[in-house]
């Protein structure tokens, strides 16, 4: 095997356990019925044990109102998940229904592993008409409907307050990346071993929201959207903020994780989903915030909804059970009273108003709110898209470290990357 042809192997298994995201095989399992006569269906998904405990009282929730469906469950957390998925799913025995992501959708469905729920929606099992902010199309992929959210996010600027407030900068709607160089150069001279911000040159959504803001995109529905010339300047630009001190370096940020060198306390900004900001207000003592994407222009931040989903196995024995149970879980007020942002914001308007948020949950729904004039449609990626933002981490943390130059890292990116996007 090659050496080139070794790594591709290898970023497609880090690929698989990036944010959690994948379905690597396929199977003609499922769910079966019980011998007293209910439908038994197979539900699983990744996550902590806080994330279970509240799923499983929502089943809770489900069985009592359909007393004839009985809802089996397992999960883990996301790494063990995906291995565990995997064999299920080679062994041709998947879950019915199971965690996805819209980002997996193109995927998957082009390997005839998804459902299409559409059926169900027309036969009444699946209601789609309560969604929040065009949720409702989230899932669709090439006219088929691959997957229903059950939460939504989107990018944001987590900061720390008070150092933000100190170095006498507000950043609000319109900001631009201008404004926020001179902000993260102000704060990291205020004090010794503290920056800025968290070096977020490897994060594939961002730099997709900076493409987005110059009309292009970091994907198109077949490969790429950017040229070698677009990375280059992109991955230069932290390489020499690094270079500068303004950025937090790689070594120091490898020695606090699993927390973000924000929540250690390394930087006083970080680009991020949105509902990251329970993890890191749980990590830190400071006050923390969420601020929109600066701007290349003062106004298109690029910005959309991203969300985890609810996808059913093409091959299980009971599309109306599966449709009818998703159905429960995205438009039951009580199943959002009692998840509430765990997954991100919740999906339909009658799940909405009833949680109350509290905390960082409030700041998350205020952050959200404030947006949604700026959002804007997002595409299914295309298959391989796992592997590809896998390298991009990597590559640009080879940069990061100093063992790989920009131009050369540029290089191998697009080189994996062809590779991976059979392009």
């Amino acid at each position: 095997m090659s050496s080139r042809r070794s790594r591709i192997t290898s970023l497609r298994a880090l690929g698989a356990g990036l944010a959690a995201l994948g379905l690597l095989a396929s199977g003609c399992g499922g769910g079966g019925d019980s011998a007293n006569g209910k439908v038994t269906i197979r539900y699983s998904w990744w996550g902590a044990q806080d994330r279970a405990d509240m799923i499983n009282k929502t089943i809770d929730l489900f069985e009592k109102e359909h007393p004839n469906i009985e809802v089996k469950t397992d999960f883990q957390e996301y790494n063990d998940f995906w291995t565990k998925f995997n064999t299920q799913a080679a062994g041709g025995n998947p879950p019915d229904v199971f965690q996805n992501s819209h980002a997996f959708l193109r995927k998957y469905g082009q390997k005839n592993l998804l459902l299409d729920l559409n059926a169900q929606v027309k036969a009444g099992n699946l209601d789609l008409g309560d969604f929040r902010q065009g949720l409702d199309k989230a899932g669709e992929v090439d006219g088929k409907l691959l997957g229903v959210p059950v939460g939504a996010n989107t990018f944001s600027l987590v900061y720390d307050v008070k150092a933000f407030e100190e170095a006498g900068v507000t950043p609000e709607p319109g900001w631009t990346w201008e404004d926020f160089d001179k902000a993260v150069e102000k704060i990291g001279a205020s004090k010794e071993d503290f920056w800025g911000a968290s070096d977020n040159g490897g994060v594939m959504y961002l730099y997709d929201l900076y493409l987005r803001q110059q009309g292009k995109a970091f994907f198109t529905e077949k490969g790429l959207g950017f040229s070698e010339a677009d990375l280059k300047k992109w991955w230069g630009d932290h390489n020499a903020k690094n270079k500068e001190g303004l950025l937090v370096p790689a070594k120091q940020s490898e020695q606090v994780k699993p927390k973000s060198s924000l929540s250690a306390g390394l930087s006083a900004a970080e680009f991020t989903w949105d509902n990251f900001l329970v993890r890191y207000t749980s990590e830190t003592d400071r006050e923390l915030a969420l601020a929109p994407i600066p701007t290349t222009d003062g106004e298109k931040t690029g910005q959309y909804l991203s969300s985890l989903m609810l996808s059913a196995s093409a091959r299980t024995k009971h599309p109306e059970e599966v449709a009818t149970f998703i159905d429960f879980m995205v438009n039951d007020p009580e199943v959002g009273k009692t998840m509430g942002y765990n997954r991100g914001v919740l999906p339909t308007n009658a799940q909405f108003e009833a949680y109350e948020p509290k905390g960082p949950d409030a700041l998350i729904a205020e952050y959200e709110n404030s947006v949604t004039e700026y959002l804007e449609p997002i595409t299914p990626h295309p298959a391989g898209a796992d592997t590809v933002e896998a390298a991009f981490l990597s590559i640009y943390g080879s940069i990061a470290q100093g063992t790989t130059s920009v131009d050369a890292g540029v290089a191998q990116f697009f080189d994996e990357a062809k590779t991976a996007l059979g392009s």
